[in-house]
């Protein structure tokens, strides 16, 4: 059996530590993005006006019935030929994030508020509120609390999904593990370590996000 060397992986933790930076900026770029993104495009879905819904449910079709992977490589090679605009590898694989995560939130925000009993929008226009007022003030109020578990795993999958941008060389965890593994030739103590470093990275998350639907539930008791 060969001898494991998982001290040479700690030995240049620096290295793994400094690309965790890039990992956790790209995730909460595309985090922040997806959400209010997402939010504008499920409130589209629900429009009854036909030419606000069709093109918001094409765009959420889109994005998720194609690969993040194929959606990345298309923005940061194909964008550049057809509209000349060459984005840097980090603003490619943010956008490309971004808007698959959008097209997921969109979903979930939209089964969040679909969930909300009619007689709560009855209320609301009964107090003479406007639908954008009512939305803000009592449906969203009242979906989210619903709607946090699905966040929480759209959020763990995102950040799972940052290491699709090592394709095109940015320099997150995942691109430093596999250059870490090509040039020292020890890839099963790299990517056991790498793996070690994305649940320290995410479970903090997962978490918060439990203690957050715990309060959610004592606030409904």
């Amino acid at each position: 059996m060969p001898e494991l060397q998982f001290g040479e992986v700690f030995a240049n933790i620096d290295l793994f530590l400094e690309a965790c930076g890039l990992t956790l900026a790209l995730w909460a770029v595309a985090l922040a993005a997806g959400l209010s993104g997402g939010l504008l495009v499920g409130l589209a879905r629900l429009s009854p006006r036909r030419w606000i819904a069709w093109p918001a449910r094409g765009y959420v079709e889109l994005f998720r019935n194609t690969p993040v992977l194929v959606q990345l490589i298309w923005f940061y090679y194909a964008l550049p030929v057809l509209s000349g605009i060459q984005l840097p590898a980090f603003a490619a694989a943010a956008l490309a994030l971004s808007l698959n995560a959008s097209a997921y939130c969109a979903e979930i925000y939209r089964g969040g508020i679909q969930s909300v009993a009619a007689g709560q929008w009855e209320a609301g226009r009964a107090l003479g509120m406007g639908r954008l007022r009512l939305l803000r003030r009592i449906i969203l109020p009242l979906a989210v609390r619903r709607m946090v578990p699905a966040f929480t795993n759209r959020a763990v999958e995102l950040a799972k999904n940052t290491s699709v941008a090592s394709i095109i060389t940015v320099h997150e965890l995942m691109y430093t593990a596999r250059l870490f593994s090509s040039q020292n030739y020890i890839p099963m103590e790299t990517f056991t370590v790498v793996a070690m470093i994305y649940f320290l990275l995410i479970y903090p998350f997962t978490l918060a996000s439990y203690a957050l639907e715990r309060r959610f539930a004592a606030g409904r008791a």
